[in-house]
C-alpha cells in the first residue's frame, strides 16, 4: 500500500485528491496539510511513502517545505503538483529533491502512473516542462561544484547504463527511457539503480547534471 499526504492550501483540491486517490487499491491518503509548517508538524508522527505538494503555500511553501523534507526525511518521495510552471519554481524544486513536478491539469490516470514511478524508484515530469528541465541541468552543470563521481565506476558503465545516463540528462522520465530504448522501465529502474552505485551519487539529478558536464547527454553510446 502506498502512503500519501497532499499538502495543498485549497481545502477542495485536498479533499478532491483525496477521494480519486483512495479509489486505488494500492493507495491511501494518510494526512492533509493545508501549508507547509503544518506538514512538517505531520511529518513529525508519521511519514508517508510520497508527497503531493502545491507549491504556493502560506507560512512555508512547497519549494522550501521539499527542502526540509528531503532534509529530515530524505527517503520520503516528493510530486509537485501545481498550477505554475515558472522557472525558479522548476529549477528550485527539483535541486531540492523533488522527483516530480506535474501540472494540475494532469489526468487522474497520469498522476496516479507518476505516483507509483515515483515511489518505484523514478521520476515524473510533466511533458509540457521538459525542456525547462533539461534547461535546469545544464544550468546546474555550469554553475554548481562540479559532480564528483568514482572514476573506476564510469569505466565499469555498461553501455545500456550509459545511454540511461544519457537520457536522464535529457529530463526523461523512466517511461520514456523505456520506449526509447526499447527496454521495461524495470530494467531501466535497475539500470539508473546501477549506474548510481557504481558512480556513487545520490540520485538522478547529480547524475543528470554529471551526464552534461561529462558531455554524456550529448548522444548515445554506440552499439
Amino acid at each position: 500500500m502506498i502512503n500519501v499526504m497532499i499538502a495543498d492550501d485549497q481545502e477542495l483540491i485536498r479533499e478532491s485528491l483525496k477521494i480519486v486517490l483512495d479509489q486505488n487499491e494500492d493507495m491511501q491518503v494518510t494526512a492533509l496539510a493545508e501549508n507547509g509548517r503544518q506538514l512538517m508538524d505531520i511529518l513529525a508522527t508519521q511519514q508517508p511513502e510520497i508527497i503531493l505538494m502545491d507549491v504556493r503555500m502560506p507560512e512555508l511553501d512547497g519549494v522550501q517545505a521539499t527542502r526540509e523534507v528531503k532534509m529530515h526525511y530524505p527517503e520520503v518521495k516528493i510530486i509537485i503538483l501545481t498550477t505554475f510552471d515558472d522557472d525558479e519554481y522548476v529549477f528550485n524544486a527539483l535541486k531540492y529533491g523533488a522527483s516530480g513536478y506535474l501540472l494540475k491539469g494532469v489526468s487522474v490516470p497520469d498522476l496516479t502512473a507518476a505516483i507509483r514511478t515515483v515511489v518505484s524508484g523514478g521520476a515524473m515530469i510533466n511533458p509540457g516542462i521538459v525542456t525547462k528541465v533539461v534547461k535546469f541541468f545544464n544550468q546546474m552543470a555550469r554553475q554548481e561544484i562540479p559532480v564528483e563521481v568514482d572514476e573506476s565506476g564510469v569505466d565499469e558503465l555498461s553501455k545500456t547504463e550509459r545511454n540511461i545516463a544519457h537520457l536522464v540528462g535529457r529530463g526523461r522520465s523512466n517511461r520514456e527511457i523505456a520506449e526509447e530504448l526499447r527496454l521495461s522501465e524495470g530494467t531501466v529502474r535497475n539500470g539508473l539503480s546501477s549506474a548510481l552505485s557504481k558512480l556513487q551519487l545520490r540520485d538522478r539529478t547529480q547524475l543528470a547534471i554529471w551526464a552534461v558536464q561529462t558531455g554524456l547527454a550529448a548522444e548515445l553510446a554506440e552499439s
